[in-house]
């Protein structure tokens, strides 16, 4: 954006916020299904390992290891879930932001709020990136959030039915 044209603080230029969240180390896993996918699964992992630990010295479970363990197994889709949300609703903001007509900013705090129109070409731009960029994160996200969806419906539905 323009400095001189532009009433928005610099961090609160919606190209600007995009730029911050892509350089984040977190908000970054998203970029590449592949890598989030892996880091998603560690943690899917080690919540598994923290929930089997938790859950071992229940008496009702001690009798069945198999249920033990499928329980531990499904409860620790939890956690990725968590994740996947936070990632989603950071970059669903970013996304709206760009997608918008105007910019609702503060100069100074929360009591001030300002709103500013872009013009035709920063609109453009920001459009652009918001559909190149964003949007696939947007779509990746929302479909490992629904592979977790399914295998936590699926564990529910096991336990639910006693099939094993």
């Amino acid at each position: 954006m323009n400095e001189s044209k532009c009433p928005v603080p610099r961090e609160q230029q919606p190209t600007n916020e995009f730029i911050e969240l892509s350089k984040s180390k977190i908000f970054s896993w998203p970029k590449t299904k592949k890598s989030l996918i892996l880091i998603l699964t560690k943690f899917w992992i080690g919540a598994f390992v923290i929930f089997l630990v938790i859950s071992s010295g229940s008496v009702y479970f001690k009798t069945s290891p198999l249920r033990y363990i499928l329980l531990s197994l499904f409860t620790s889709l939890s956690i990725p879930f968590l994740i996947s949300i936070r990632l989603y609703l950071g970059w669903n903001h970013i996304f709206n932001r760009l997608i918008s007509e105007k910019v609702e900013y503060e100069e100074s705090g929360w009591y001030d709020g300002q709103v500013w129109e872009k013009p035709l070409v920063l609109k453009e731009k920001e459009s652009l990136i918001a559909s190149i960029e964003v949007k696939p994160i947007l779509k990746n996200l929302i479909q490992i959030f629904s592979i977790i969806s399914v295998l936590a419906l699926s564990g529910i539905l096991i336990f639910q039915y006693k099939i094993f």
